[in-house]
Protein backbone atom coordinates (compact mmCIF):
# COMPACT_ATOMS: atom_id res chain seq x y z
CA UNK A 1 0.00 0.00 0.00
CA UNK A 2 3.09 2.64 0.90
CA UNK A 3 4.83 1.69 -2.64
CA UNK A 4 1.75 2.60 -4.48
CA UNK A 5 1.47 5.81 -2.88
CA UNK A 6 5.26 6.83 -3.76
CA UNK A 7 5.39 9.34 -6.79
CA UNK A 8 6.88 7.85 -9.97
CA UNK A 9 10.28 9.15 -9.56
CA UNK A 10 10.47 7.88 -6.26
CA UNK A 11 9.17 4.07 -7.24
CA UNK A 12 12.36 4.86 -10.00
CA UNK A 13 14.17 5.51 -7.85
CA UNK A 14 13.54 2.86 -4.94
CA UNK A 15 13.75 0.17 -7.58
CA UNK A 16 17.17 2.01 -8.62
CA UNK A 17 18.29 0.74 -5.16
CA UNK A 18 17.01 -2.25 -4.86
CA UNK A 19 18.37 -3.63 -8.34
CA UNK A 20 22.09 -1.93 -6.87
CA UNK A 21 21.67 -4.03 -3.24
CA UNK A 22 24.36 -6.75 -3.07
CA UNK A 23 23.43 -10.30 -2.08
CA UNK A 24 25.54 -11.80 0.32
CA UNK A 25 25.32 -16.00 1.04
CA UNK A 26 25.88 -15.98 4.74
CA UNK A 27 26.16 -18.07 8.15
CA UNK A 28 26.11 -15.99 11.14
CA UNK A 29 25.99 -18.71 13.62
CA UNK A 30 29.00 -20.29 14.05
CA UNK A 31 31.13 -21.75 17.03
CA UNK A 32 34.94 -21.93 16.91
CA UNK A 33 36.86 -24.45 19.50
CA UNK A 34 36.78 -21.69 21.98
CA UNK A 35 33.05 -23.10 22.70
CA UNK A 36 33.68 -26.52 24.81
CA UNK A 37 30.42 -27.95 22.51
CA UNK A 38 32.62 -26.81 19.09
CA UNK A 39 34.90 -29.46 17.57
CA UNK A 40 38.80 -28.89 17.85
CA UNK A 41 39.02 -28.83 14.00
CA UNK A 42 36.87 -25.24 14.07
CA UNK A 43 40.01 -23.34 14.13
CA UNK A 44 39.60 -19.69 12.74
CA UNK A 45 41.70 -20.93 9.15
CA UNK A 46 39.07 -24.20 8.86
CA UNK A 47 36.21 -21.89 9.55
CA UNK A 48 37.29 -19.74 7.09
CA UNK A 49 38.56 -22.06 4.55
CA UNK A 50 35.49 -24.00 5.03
CA UNK A 51 33.12 -21.17 4.31
CA UNK A 52 35.31 -20.27 1.13
CA UNK A 53 34.97 -23.62 -0.20
CA UNK A 54 31.44 -24.06 0.44
CA UNK A 55 30.99 -20.51 -1.67
CA UNK A 56 29.79 -17.87 1.21
CA UNK A 57 30.13 -14.30 1.30
CA UNK A 58 29.61 -13.37 5.12
CA UNK A 59 29.90 -15.44 7.94
CA UNK A 60 29.77 -14.82 11.88
CA UNK A 61 31.35 -16.24 14.86
CA UNK A 62 29.48 -16.10 17.60
CA UNK A 63 30.88 -18.53 20.06
CA UNK A 64 29.88 -19.13 23.89
CA UNK A 65 30.03 -15.88 25.84
CA UNK A 66 33.20 -14.81 23.88
CA UNK A 67 34.50 -12.82 21.45
CA UNK A 68 38.27 -14.32 22.20
CA UNK A 69 38.59 -16.24 18.28
CA UNK A 70 36.97 -13.09 16.33
CA UNK A 71 40.14 -11.72 15.84
CA UNK A 72 41.97 -14.74 14.59
CA UNK A 73 39.07 -15.43 12.61
CA UNK A 74 39.11 -11.79 10.79
CA UNK A 75 42.38 -12.29 9.48
CA UNK A 76 41.16 -15.54 8.16
CA UNK A 77 38.26 -14.28 6.62
CA UNK A 78 40.02 -11.52 4.76
CA UNK A 79 42.97 -13.83 3.63
CA UNK A 80 40.08 -16.07 1.69
CA UNK A 81 38.17 -13.24 0.85
CA UNK A 82 34.96 -12.90 3.01
CA UNK A 83 32.98 -10.74 5.02
CA UNK A 84 33.39 -11.43 8.43
CA UNK A 85 31.19 -10.14 10.90
CA UNK A 86 32.49 -10.30 14.89
CA UNK A 87 29.53 -11.67 17.72
CA UNK A 88 28.72 -13.61 20.45
CA UNK A 89 26.04 -16.24 21.44
CA UNK A 90 25.11 -14.78 24.71
CA UNK A 91 23.80 -16.65 27.48
CA UNK A 92 20.98 -14.58 29.76
CA UNK A 93 20.37 -15.17 33.22
CA UNK A 94 17.45 -16.41 32.25
CA UNK A 95 19.44 -19.64 29.77
CA UNK A 96 18.29 -17.92 26.56
CA UNK A 97 20.07 -17.38 23.98
CA UNK A 98 21.27 -14.32 21.89
CA UNK A 99 23.19 -13.52 18.84
CA UNK A 100 25.40 -10.13 19.63
CA UNK A 101 26.65 -8.60 16.16
CA UNK A 102 29.29 -5.57 16.55
CA UNK A 103 30.07 -2.88 14.02
CA UNK A 104 33.62 -2.98 14.92
CA UNK A 105 36.01 -5.87 16.08
CA UNK A 106 36.82 -3.61 18.79
CA UNK A 107 33.65 -3.15 19.92
CA UNK A 108 32.97 -6.64 20.09
CA UNK A 109 36.36 -7.10 22.04
CA UNK A 110 35.17 -4.48 24.26
CA UNK A 111 31.94 -6.61 24.90
CA UNK A 112 33.58 -9.80 25.52
CA UNK A 113 35.35 -7.69 28.53
CA UNK A 114 32.29 -6.93 29.93
CA UNK A 115 30.61 -10.24 29.42
CA UNK A 116 33.74 -12.06 31.14
CA UNK A 117 32.60 -9.67 33.79
CA UNK A 118 29.45 -11.45 34.66
CA UNK A 119 30.29 -15.07 33.53
CA UNK A 120 30.01 -17.29 37.35
CA UNK A 121 33.77 -18.76 37.97
CA UNK A 122 32.62 -22.38 37.25
CA UNK A 123 35.93 -23.83 35.95
CA UNK A 124 35.65 -25.69 32.82
CA UNK A 125 36.23 -29.86 33.05
CA UNK A 126 37.45 -30.46 29.03
CA UNK A 127 37.08 -34.33 29.65
CA UNK A 128 33.13 -33.93 30.24
CA UNK A 129 32.30 -30.64 28.40
CA UNK A 130 34.75 -30.21 25.46
CA UNK A 131 38.22 -27.80 25.04
CA UNK A 132 38.02 -24.09 24.95
CA UNK A 133 40.57 -22.94 22.80
CA UNK A 134 41.91 -19.45 21.88
CA UNK A 135 43.97 -19.14 18.80
CA UNK A 136 46.47 -16.47 17.33
CA UNK A 137 46.87 -14.94 14.53
CA UNK A 138 49.12 -17.32 13.08
CA UNK A 139 46.31 -19.78 13.53
CA UNK A 140 47.68 -21.16 16.65
CA UNK A 141 47.01 -22.59 20.34
CA UNK A 142 48.13 -19.67 22.65
CA UNK A 143 46.15 -20.33 25.38
CA UNK A 144 42.74 -21.91 26.93
CA UNK A 145 39.55 -19.74 28.36
CA UNK A 146 39.80 -21.79 32.32
CA UNK A 147 35.75 -20.73 33.08
CA UNK A 148 33.09 -22.52 31.72
CA UNK A 149 31.86 -20.39 28.63
CA UNK A 150 28.24 -22.09 28.31
CA UNK A 151 27.45 -21.23 32.26
CA UNK A 152 24.72 -18.57 31.88
CA UNK A 153 25.74 -15.06 32.96
CA UNK A 154 23.53 -12.68 35.29
CA UNK A 155 22.47 -10.71 32.58
CA UNK A 156 18.86 -10.52 31.96
CA UNK A 157 17.20 -10.68 28.89
CA UNK A 158 15.24 -7.60 28.96
CA UNK A 159 18.33 -5.57 29.46
CA UNK A 160 20.21 -7.25 25.95
CA UNK A 161 19.11 -4.68 23.84
CA UNK A 162 19.88 -1.46 25.56
CA UNK A 163 23.46 -2.89 26.66
CA UNK A 164 24.41 -4.22 23.34
CA UNK A 165 23.09 -1.03 21.76
CA UNK A 166 25.79 0.84 23.82
CA UNK A 167 28.60 -1.44 22.09
CA UNK A 168 27.80 -0.32 18.66
CA UNK A 169 25.72 -3.43 18.01
CA UNK A 170 22.47 -5.21 17.49
CA UNK A 171 21.18 -8.45 19.55
CA UNK A 172 19.17 -11.36 17.16
CA UNK A 173 17.36 -13.60 19.94
CA UNK A 174 18.67 -17.05 19.01
CA UNK A 175 16.84 -20.16 17.61
CA UNK A 176 13.98 -18.64 19.34
CA UNK A 177 12.16 -21.73 18.31
CA UNK A 178 14.12 -24.30 19.32
CA UNK A 179 12.53 -26.45 22.64
CA UNK A 180 15.71 -25.04 24.96
CA UNK A 181 18.26 -22.07 25.13
CA UNK A 182 15.76 -19.91 23.46
CA UNK A 183 13.44 -16.99 23.96
CA UNK A 184 10.12 -18.96 22.73
CA UNK A 185 11.78 -22.27 24.79
CA UNK A 186 12.52 -20.88 28.01
CA UNK A 187 10.43 -17.78 27.87
CA UNK A 188 7.31 -19.13 26.01
CA UNK A 189 6.78 -15.46 24.88
CA UNK A 190 8.10 -12.54 23.71
CA UNK A 191 8.37 -10.00 26.54
CA UNK A 192 5.46 -6.44 25.46
CA UNK A 193 9.31 -4.28 26.10
CA UNK A 194 11.19 -6.13 23.59
CA UNK A 195 13.01 -4.05 20.80
CA UNK A 196 14.50 -6.06 18.66
CA UNK A 197 13.85 -6.34 14.99
CA UNK A 198 15.41 -9.48 13.70
CA UNK A 199 15.31 -13.31 15.24
CA UNK A 200 16.89 -16.42 13.94
CA UNK A 201 14.94 -19.27 13.53
CA UNK A 202 15.76 -22.95 12.97
CA UNK A 203 14.42 -23.20 8.93
CA UNK A 204 12.32 -20.73 6.78
CA UNK A 205 9.19 -23.25 6.60
CA UNK A 206 8.34 -22.26 10.40
CA UNK A 207 8.41 -18.23 9.91
CA UNK A 208 5.09 -18.05 8.38
CA UNK A 209 3.22 -19.61 11.68
CA UNK A 210 5.60 -17.94 14.02
CA UNK A 211 4.35 -14.61 12.36
CA UNK A 212 0.87 -16.16 13.13
CA UNK A 213 1.23 -17.24 16.34
CA UNK A 214 3.81 -14.28 17.80
CA UNK A 215 2.19 -10.93 16.30
CA UNK A 216 5.42 -9.10 17.54
CA UNK A 217 7.40 -11.21 14.74
CA UNK A 218 5.17 -9.57 11.52
CA UNK A 219 7.54 -6.61 11.54
CA UNK A 220 10.47 -8.55 12.20
CA UNK A 221 13.57 -9.43 9.38
CA UNK A 222 14.65 -13.56 10.13
CA UNK A 223 17.80 -15.09 9.85
CA UNK A 224 18.19 -18.50 9.18
CA UNK A 225 21.67 -20.32 10.51
CA UNK A 226 23.55 -23.21 11.04
CA UNK A 227 24.71 -22.81 14.60
CA UNK A 228 27.29 -24.90 13.19
CA UNK A 229 30.17 -26.44 15.85
CA UNK A 230 31.98 -28.58 13.14
CA UNK A 231 32.96 -28.08 9.78
CA UNK A 232 30.64 -30.38 8.13
CA UNK A 233 27.22 -28.18 9.40
CA UNK A 234 28.18 -25.20 8.12
CA UNK A 235 25.47 -23.84 6.01
CA UNK A 236 25.45 -24.34 1.99
CA UNK A 237 25.04 -21.31 0.33
CA UNK A 238 21.37 -21.25 0.75
CA UNK A 239 20.55 -18.18 2.59
CA UNK A 240 21.05 -14.66 1.22
CA UNK A 241 20.49 -10.65 2.66
CA UNK A 242 20.87 -8.27 0.63
CA UNK A 243 22.59 -4.99 1.59
CA UNK A 244 23.47 -1.73 0.24
CA UNK A 245 27.24 -2.29 0.96
CA UNK A 246 29.79 -4.57 2.51
CA UNK A 247 31.13 -2.42 5.93
CA UNK A 248 29.29 -3.73 9.10
CA UNK A 249 27.13 -0.97 9.45
CA UNK A 250 25.75 -1.79 6.27
CA UNK A 251 25.37 -5.77 6.96
CA UNK A 252 23.95 -4.55 10.68
CA UNK A 253 21.30 -2.21 8.78
CA UNK A 254 20.38 -5.47 6.66
CA UNK A 255 20.08 -7.48 9.14
CA UNK A 256 17.70 -5.09 10.98
CA UNK A 257 15.48 -4.03 8.11
CA UNK A 258 12.87 -6.66 6.77
CA UNK A 259 13.41 -6.09 3.03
Amino acid sequence: MFFGRLTPFLQLLWRFIKNCMKTLAYDLHLHSCLSPCGDNDMTPANIAGMAKIIGLDLIALTDHNSCKNCPAVAIAAREYGLLFLPGMELTTAEEVHVLCYFASLDAAMDFDRYVSGHLPDTPNKPMFFGDQLIYNKQDQISCTEQRLLISATDLPFDAIYDLVNQYDGIMVPAHINKPTTSLLGNLGFIPENSRFSCVEIKQETDWASLQQQYPYLANCNHLCSSDAHDLNTIHEPIYTIKTAGTTLPDILSAIQKKL
